[in-house]
């Protein structure tokens, strides 16, 4: 049982990270709407962040990087929401391709992933994920050839696209025993990969999510790091839900907090009625719900059990700090009255981010059958 000292809120860890983050912070502020509003990847933002040191602090320190773990890298993510959701959204894939190796490596002394950490350390490399695209049912094809597989395949919603130097990834592989799931890294500068120019979305527009199409890229036969089968949970994917959500659900919990903030200097401004006190008070309920969600994914993720029973923990906290902080800045539009609906005021940018959480794995409906499939002593191989 989670016990209350577990509970700790992320933000009480004051670190380097979060010291970097929040100085960079004005700057990305006052870049985010024009990004938001042109549609444009926040390149800027990323320059600052490869030149800050943050790119590589999630590498163990022995392996040349900062040696930040899943708390204090959700510090920093956090901190970058309240200036930018979707600098911190997009840089929270990178982050956490970053910390899932590097957990492997501390944990598990995995050796095969310290030439990529190392790398990241040394040349600050960029990561990307493809995300929802390659969850557990894995997505493209996999032809072998000699000496490795030919990759056909689109990528969707890779944040970081545009300025990306290695994307994690996948193919499917037919075999005679069933389908298999292939996971390598790719190199963006291939010129079998071209990123295509589709996000054009509601909220997040800055992190330049765009698909990302790969025709007859070979990847080595050493180059694959792991072989499973479709469909069907294995233990690397229970890391990937320990590590991965908790960073990157403290981007749209950033994004809630800051709208909360701005709600309240707003509402401010002239005496509030019992309305507005009533509409701030549900709106701090709501945000007081998703930080202790958050708090508690963080808890599961440094017990460090990667497991189904974990997996259900941080799903469960996922959604939960998705119905809440939407829920929060819902209320922080209303609290803040009707000026809350010019874009000037940034919360109207602020009500469509957070609309993304919805939208990652696992989403309500599997969430909630892997949960009553726990809760009945029930298989949960193939629920996700």
């Amino acid at each position: 049982m989670t016990t209350a000292t577990e509970l700790k809120p992320a933000h009480t860890v004051h670190s380097n990270a979060v010291g970097i983050a929040r100085s960079l912070g004005p700057a990305f502020a006052a870049r985010a709407a024009e990004a938001d509003d042109d549609d444009a990847f926040v390149a800027d933002n990323y320059r600052d962040l490869r030149h800050s040191g943050l790119v590589e602090v999630g590498v163990p320190a022995d392996l040349g990087g900062g040696g930040a773990e899943v708390r204090e890298l959700c510090d920093m993510i956090r901190e970058l929401a309240h200036h930018c959701g979707s600098t911190a959204l997009a840089f929270s894939m990178h982050t956490h391709q970053v910390a899932i190796p590097a957990w492997r490596w501390t944990r598990q002394k995995a050796a095969p992933v310290m030439p990529l950490l190392k790398r990241v350390a040394a040349e600050r490399v960029i990561l990307l994920s493809s995300g929802g695209s390659d969850w557990i049912e894995g997505s493209g094809k996999a032809q072998k050839v000699d000496g490795g597989y030919r990759i056909t395949a689109r990528k969707i919603f890779t944040s970081g696209s545009p300025i990306g130097d290695i994307l994690m990834t996948g193919a499917v592989l037919d075999e005679p025993d069933g389908p298999k799931v292939l996971h390598f890294g790719l190199p963006m500068k291939s010129p079998h990969v071209k990123v295509l120019d589709t996000w054009k979305v509601m909220g997040m527009r800055g992190t330049g999510s765009n698909d990302v199409m790969i025709e007859g890229h070979v990847v080595p036969e050493e180059a694959v790091a792991l072989k499973r089968n479709q469909g069907e949970w294995h233990m690397l994917f229970q890391i990937i839900s320990m590590i991965a959500f908790p960073l990157i659900y403290s981007a749209y919990l950033g994004v809630a907090e800051s709208a909360r903030d701005i709600a309240v200097e707003m509402a401010k401004r002239k005496e509030p009625d019992a309305h507005v006190i009533e509409l701030a008070g549900r709106m701090e309920t709501e945000l007081r719900a998703a930080q202790y969600a958050h708090a508690a994914m963080i808890a599961a993720a440094e017990r460090g059990e990667p497991s189904p029973a974990t997996t259900n923990e941080i799903m469960i906290g996922r959604s939960l700090v998705a119905r809440h902080a939407i829920a929060a800045t819902e209320l922080a539009m209303e609290t803040a009255g009707g000026a809350a609906f010019y874009r000037d005021k940034g919360l109207e940018r602020r009500f469509r981010d957070i609309q993304g959480a919805r939208y990652h794995p696992m989403r309500a409906g599997p969430q909630q059958e892997f949960s009553g499939r726990m809760a009945l002593g029930l298989d949960t191989l193939r629920t996700f």
